[in-house]
């Protein structure tokens, strides 16, 4: 197997480019986990999809990015008006996403020359390719597949003109979604949510209360928690209501838009704070539910979000890997630095890292929704909340750096890198912080037994290792195997106190023993194809993550980067035998 090396000195940027064709990692892993039929199906529209995000809609989320939505709470005469202005080119890239390529249409209805629709993989990989262009469109996006997957599941009948139009292909019927949870005084603590349902005379119910947290505050499908009249205290008591902007009369709802944040970034998604004031709404599914029905869409707007920290990623070493190649220091391109190498390597794994684990959890949901797959449900419930909490710290710190590899320039708003950073941010923030999501992974181990899910995976994942050239990687994931599972039974029979204390480094651990195990399964199905260059990723993050090396490494001799530079940062095929060439002979 030969493959060509990506020559990033044919870039003045990482602009104008196929982002589909240029991440082969991301080809990889939507290549392992669609189905065959669907993939083949798909390559050619993603490859489309990379070119457009590659050109106008990059173009087009710089200029939204300097021209950021605008509020108008009230018309001229005072009147209650909740319109938000958008610069015109955000509509361009709505009718590219919603018309042209189907982003919330493909995974419930049968797209073009299909019979059946495309499963939510399809999805995240399209959001993924977005990402690299404008994290902040991605948020409504996701969400209106979200509100989508809610009414698809828990709907009767009622809301089905919104489900329709939530899911339109027709960029002029289409509607946006929405998840209004957060309240000010309790913010990821949803049970103590105060906002009020009312049941009106005509069976649907008025919402009073105060959200804080808004994101795409103007939707016209948005989902909202409220309590009901002697409903229970906390989560329990909760439902859940559709909540639109105008009211079925065809009038603005009762609920006043009150502001506009003022963020850091993912500023081409309004966020602000709504006070409804009797606000018309539906019920949606069974009353006193709504929290269940809400973790529906809570698993697939998680992934989303780490859907976003690879595209993130890509991007941010994408413009790295450009600016390595075209710029010249001391007579010669910074990427014939040994530095420089060893950053783009590592900054390569550790993306190649979280798109696997990503894209792991994606199949794990679409097998969950598909065949009503239990096991993939308790495996999802224990790695979703791990993907979203560990790739959104990888993305800040990958675009962080990509600043720095940019020097100076890196800094300035004029290039893209600033807002890579200032969009990354607020990934560990949505959907739930570090913490919560940590504590969320001790729920799952605890009330679902998500542990008799993960452990065999991991192992079937090492077990697939045959190939001389991953003995040693396979060794040292099988120690450190059985080193997580001790903790585990440790944790399992701690107090509540340092159980949570230590919940973030389980998070951390599972990821880096599961991320390891998976890439090696990877390294040999490639190597089975005539390709060793997954080999040299797991070997990587393997002696990264889980090996421990005297001074940290400084006297080994390590010369990793310097030699497999052009295998992992530039794609170049690597011929197996060069793997146990270069092995060390035994003593």
């Amino acid at each position: 197997m030969t493959r060509a090396a990506i020559d990033y000195a044919n870039f003045e940027a990482g602009r104008d480019a196929n982002y589909w064709e240029l991440d082969r990692t991301l080809q990889f892993e939507a290549r392992r986990v669609y189905p065959d039929d669907e993939f083949a199906w798909a390559e050619s529209r993603l490859s489309e999809f990379g070119e457009v995000v590659g050109s106008m809609v990059a173009d087009n989320a710089d200029r939204i990015d300097r021209h950021e939505p605008e509020l108008h709470t009230y018309d001229e005469e005072g009147e209650l008006r909740n319109e938000v202005e958008y610069h015109p080119t955000q509509h361009e890239n709505e009718r590219i996403a919603y018309e042209a390529f189907g982003l919330t249409h493909d995974a419930f209805h049968a797209p073009p020359d299909r019979e059946e629709p495309m499963g939510l993989t399809h999805t995240l990989t399209q959001q993924t390719l977005l990402s690299y262009a404008d994290a902040g469109f991605v948020c409504p996006v996701s969400m209106t597949n979200g509100v989508a997957l809610v009414l698809e599941k828990f709907d009767d009948g009622p809301l089905e003109d919104y489900f329709e139009r939530l899911t339109s292909r027709d960029a002029d019927e289409h509607i946006e979604g929405a998840m209004f949870l957060t309240e000010k005084q309790g913010g990821s603590d949803v049970g103590t949510n105060e906002t009020v349902a009312e049941r009106a005379d005509d069976g649907s119910y008025r919402l009073t209360g105060e959200k804080w947290f808004c994101s795409n505050i103007d939707a016209e499908g948005a989902l909202a928690l409220a309590r009901r009249p002697d409903a229970p205290e906390g989560t329990a008591g909760l439902s859940l209501f559709l909540v639109p902007r105008t009211k079925s009369n065809g009038e603005v709802n009762d609920a006043l838009f009150r502001r506009l944040k003022d963020k850091l970034g993912t500023l081409s998604v309004p966020t602000g704070e709504i006070e409804f004031r009797g606000a018309e709404a539906s019920l949606v599914g069974e009353p006193e539910n709504g929290f269940r029905q809400m973790t529906a869409m809570l698993n697939f707007e998680r992934l989303s979000n780490a859907g976003a920290s690879v595209g993130i990623m890509g991007r941010a070493l994408l413009e790295s890997k450009v600016q390595a190649a075209t710029r010249e220091a001391f007579g010669e391109p910074i990427q014939e630095k040994p530095l420089m190498r060893r950053d783009l390597v590592d900054m390569s794994v550790d993306y190649e890292a979280a798109a696997a684990f990503t894209f792991e959890c994606a199949g794990l949901l679409d097998r969950h929704r598909r065949e009503e797959d239990q096991e993939a449900f308790t495996l999802m419930r224990a790695l979703v909340p791990i993907a979203k909490q560990v790739t959104a710290r990888m993305a800040v710190e990958t675009a962080s750096y990509a600043c720095e590899v940019l020097g100076g320039n890196g800094y300035v708003r004029e290039h893209v890198t600033p807002r890579l950073l200032r969009d990354a941010q607020v990934l560990p923030i949505w959907e739930g912080t570090s913490n919560v999501l940590s504590l969320d992974l001790l729920r799952a181990l605890d009330r679902e037994d998500a542990h008799e899910a993960l452990l065999p995976a991991i192992r079937e994942h090492i077990d697939a290792a045959e190939h001389p050239a991953l003995a040693d990687c396979a060794e040292t994931i099988d120690d450190e195997f059985a080193r997580l599972q001790e903790a585990l039974v440790h944790l399992a029979g701690a107090d509540v106190e340092e159980a949570q204390l230590q919940a973030k480094e389980l998070a951390e651990y599972v990821f880096d023993v599961y991320t390891a195990a998976l890439l090696l399964a990877e390294a040999q199905a490639e190597l089975d194809r005539g390709d060793a260059r997954k080999a040299l990723v797991a070997e990587r993050f393997v002696e990264t993550r889980l090996r421990e090396s005297d001074a940290r490494g400084i006297a080994d001799g390590d010369r990793f980067a310097t030699e497999h530079f052009d295998g992992i940062v530039r794609y170049a095929s690597v011929a197996p035998e060069s793997l146990t060439e270069s092995a060390p002979a035994d003593d």
